[in-house]
């Protein structure tokens, strides 16, 4: 995710900011659900369309777990799969702890 951001324009990186945002702000209606507990939130700069894929770990808490820049109209299965591995590892380490 971080390599994500790294790659984005400040244009880009600020849309992308706006629209999780806008999802802490609004909850997960301002988000599309995917699957099981992963929601995509989309955002668009510089004439490109953007996703980053998240679970809700609390109500204060969004963890990104994934980010793309949307080339199809469905987002591929292989970047939700990816969501949802870091989030199961996620998890799993925060019981570790």
């Amino acid at each position: 995710m971080k390599d994500f951001l790294d790659g984005l324009t400040d244009e880009q990186a600020a849309a992308v900011v706006a629209a999780m945002k806008d999802v802490a702000g609004n909850g997960l209606v301002a988000a599309r659900h995917l699957r099981g507990e992963v929601y995509e939130v989309r955002a668009e700069a510089e004439r490109q369309a953007f996703r980053v894929l998240f679970a809700q770990e609390t109500s204060f808490i969004l963890l990104s777990l994934s980010g793309f820049q949307k080339k199809r109209q469905r987002t591929p299965p292989d970047e939700i799969a990816l969501a949802e591995t870091r989030l199961a590892d996620w998890r799993r380490r925060a019981r570790r702890s």
